[in-house]
């Protein structure tokens, strides 16, 4: 005989599938939601390496560590086509390699290693602020 409560979570189970698997009709759902990305710099360290590009239009607001990985956050007083660019034209005048880099209309990616660590740089279109664009940077040990 079965436990009573196989049937009710299977249908539950069914139907949050179902949920998940519709989406949104007739929006653009790559813009998504915008929220505000200008916030008071951070005091705190990183551990990006040395060489890593600081460019003068990026402000980090936060810095925090989730297990080996540091994550840092912030924003660039610029659009994202020029974000992009200059950091990847920083990050290959720095020494650091590039190992992936790829620029859609609403984020951009540069993954980089170099100096016994890894990450990488990634850009949205996202805030409310006019010219400005999310950076959120990942970065760890090699």
């Amino acid at each position: 005989m079965k436990p009573r409560w196989i049937v009710p979570c299977a249908a539950l189970l069914v139907l949050a599938l179902l949920a998940a698997g519709c989406g949104g009709g007739g929006e653009n759902e790559s813009e998504g939601t915008k929220s505000a990305c200008k916030a008071a710099a951070t005091n705190d360290k990183t551990s990006l390496p040395a060489s890593f590009p600081e460019p003068g239009e990026v402000t980090y607001t936060s810095v925090r560590q989730d297990g080996p990985t540091e994550v840092v956050d912030g924003y660039w007083t610029a659009g994202i086509d020029e974000a992009y660019e200059e950091y990847k034209d920083q990050v290959e005048a720095s020494g650091l390699t590039i190992l992936f880099d790829e620029k859609e209309e609403h984020d951009a990616e540069i993954s980089w290693k170099g100096d016994g660590r890894t990450g990488q740089i990634a850009l949205r279109d996202d805030c409310t602020e006019d010219d400005t664009t999310r950076v959120h940077i990942t970065n760890r040990p090699a």
